[in-house]
């Protein structure tokens, strides 16, 4: 009874990470532009205005300008 309560709970483990993975058939939807992590250019843009300004640094990527977010 032993063994076979073993061999279940062992069975159960070494498949758990058999679905892992895309698929074939799935890979269409992860090739869409926006599932891209930059997908919209203007995202990006106020999103690096944010971050520039609140870092109070420049430089990097082309901008310049201090903290207060105004240039």
């Amino acid at each position: 009874m032993r063994t076979l309560a073993v061999a279940l709970v062992l069975a159960t483990s070494l498949s758990g990470c058999s679905s892992l993975g895309v698929q074939p058939w799935e890979r269409n939807l992860l090739a869409d532009p926006r599932m891209a992590l930059e997908a919209n250019a203007i995202d990006k843009g106020f999103d690096d205005h944010i971050y520039f300004s609140k870092e109070a640094s420049s430089g990097g990527r082309g901008n310049a300008g201090g903290g207060c977010g105004c240039n």
